[in-house]
């Protein structure tokens, strides 16, 4: 479904972020990629999202190269994919409902569909007491929750996550976590980055080792190794 081939990425010639990364990933995968902080996760993730592009490699969604495609192409990628931040990216002015409902606006939902499937991820990560609330009006966890059901709202084949439980306490990360593996179950691929070594080793899945750009270890039932 995914593969990276032989990708760089080179921010300055005392900057590189990735190095000749080469792998890929299956449907239905739930991958972890861990790293030390600057080992090149996001940036990794960005090339996925194509908010980056790469100085020299390939990378491929399916049988499309992300950073060669078309704008109706890439538009047809980025609606197969939802994203989650550490930082939620959550619209201040808009309730949970309409965050949610604003990511299928978005996507040129029907009001029909908006009405019935918003609801429905609201129930799914358990905010639906929560649905009329402002961002500023929940926790670091509500919040996290409402940028899951932002991210797999229009039923997308892969969630991106980056760092989805950075800011919460461990409580809050073992919930989301949760709902990341309960996702997965329901048939979507899950790649997550993530420095909570905890959760990746409870986790039994694979895991990439990023270190200085380069992948140092891809395993099955991998353990945070560093």
């Amino acid at each position: 479904m995914i593969h990276f081939d032989n990708v760089s990425k080179v921010y300055s010639p005392t900057s590189t972020a990735l190095e000749a990364v080469s792998f890929s990933i299956e449907s239905k995968e739930f991958v972890s990629i861990v790293g030390r902080s600057g080992a090149g996760k996001t940036t990794l993730l960005k090339l996925l999202l194509a908010e980056e592009k790469p100085s020299s490699g390939k990378v491929f969604f399916e049988s499309i190269n992300i950073h060669g495609a078309s704008q109706d192409e890439l538009l047809q990628i980025r609606r197969r994919m939802g994203a989650i931040f550490q930082d939620f990216r959550l619209l201040p002015t808009k309730t949970a409902y309409e965050n949610i409902a604003f990511a299928m606006e978005a996507a040129e939902a029907s009001d029909d569909d908006i009405e019935s499937d918003v609801p429905q991820a609201l129930e799914l990560v358990g905010l639906m007491d929560k649905e009329w609330h402002f961002p500023h009006e929940l926790s670091g966890g509500e919040k996290q929750r409402v940028a899951i059901a932002r991210a797999i709202v229009n039923r997308p084949d892969v969630i991106l996550a980056d760092e989805p439980t950075g800011n919460l306490d461990p409580i809050n990360t073992q919930e989301i976590f949760g709902l990341l593996k309960k996702i997965h179950e329901m048939g979507t691929t899950i790649i997550v980055a993530t420095h909570n070594h905890d959760i990746v080793n409870t986790l039994e899945k694979r895991v990439i080792t990023l270190e200085n750009g380069k992948v140092v270890r891809d395993e099955e039932k991998g353990r945070y190794i560093l």
